[in-house]
């Protein structure tokens, strides 16, 4: 009895080829299919993730160039000031958040000195927060962005840019500077796909002892997350709406999408 062997079946190029999540991970910059060597991730995965790491502790500990920032806004003709939490480094400002979230005394002496007549709609602060990298990089083009569409007639204080600072430190700046509103441009927590994501928080009658659940807040503003033109829409939508309702927080809606240009609202950003 002959037996017919059958002839090997050529592989298909196309099923043959590489990693086909490869495709698909273009179009994010999450930890996606990192695929398997054995019990193992592949070398580099680890190596990527190692990187990322790094990138994260780096954005934790860089401080803001608080000359370049203030040197822009000079370009721009936009009053500043610079203040300082009472962290008095790094290693404080991340052992005693609560430190963070109050001025040096330096710092109160200049604000009450930098206090304009008439109350300002809104003080715009540009802070480090939890990465520096993000404010370097994103604070300003964003803070142009809104400043472009704030309702005719606004008045914005002088743009305060603070060191070592806690969300909750726009409270006692805005408070000093009689602001009706203040808004918190700070850099977030690095994640390991975003080192550079800076938040938005918005407070209405700002002091001290104002509580998360009375502020707005707008996050992942990045070229990679919300664009600025985005942030900036949801931004003055809900600043208008804070001025009308008179307060923020849980108690003001972000229902802006409807309202939006609709390339900015066709694909709604996170916010928290």
């Amino acid at each position: 009895m002959t037996v017919k062997r059958q002839a090997p079946v050529s592989p298909d190029p196309a099923a043959a080829e590489a990693d086909p999540w490869q495709r698909l991970r273009r179009f994010t910059r999450a930890r996606i299919a990192l695929g398997r060597t054995g019990h193992s991730q592949p070398t580099d995965a680890v190596l990527a993730f190692g990187l990322a790491h790094a990138q994260a502790r780096d954005a934790v500990h860089l401080a803001l160039d608080v000359g370049a920032v203030t040197a822009t806004l000079d370009a721009a003709g936009l009053a500043h000031a610079t203040v300082h939490s009472a962290a008095p480094d790094r290693e404080h400002y991340l052992r005693r958040p609560d430190l963070g979230r109050r001025l040096d005394q330096a710092s109160r002496a200049r604000l009450d000195a930098a206090r304009p007549q008439q109350p300002p709609d809104v003080v715009f602060v540009i802070a480090d927060g939890l990465s520096a990298l993000a404010t370097q990089r994103h604070a300003l083009p964003l803070l142009q962005a809104a400043r472009d569409r704030l309702p005719q007639g606004w008045l914005i204080g002088p743009v305060v840019v603070a060191e070592q600072s806690r969300v909750a430190l726009g409270d006692e700046i805005g408070e000093r500077l009689g602001a009706r509103q203040v808004v918190m441009l700070i850099g977030e927590r690095p994640g390991l796909s975003s080192p550079d994501s800076l938040g938005i928080y918005l407070t209405h009658a700002p002091r001290v002892g104002r509580t998360d659940a009375e502020r707005n807040c707008i996050s992942n503003v990045r070229p990679e997350g919300l664009s600025y033109a985005q942030a900036a829409e949801r931004l003055v939508f809900l600043l208008c709406g804070a001025a009308a309702l008179g307060r923020s927080g849980v108690d003001l809606k972000d229902d802006s999408a409807p309202a939006l240009p609709a390339a900015a609202a066709a694909t709604p950003p996170p916010t928290r």
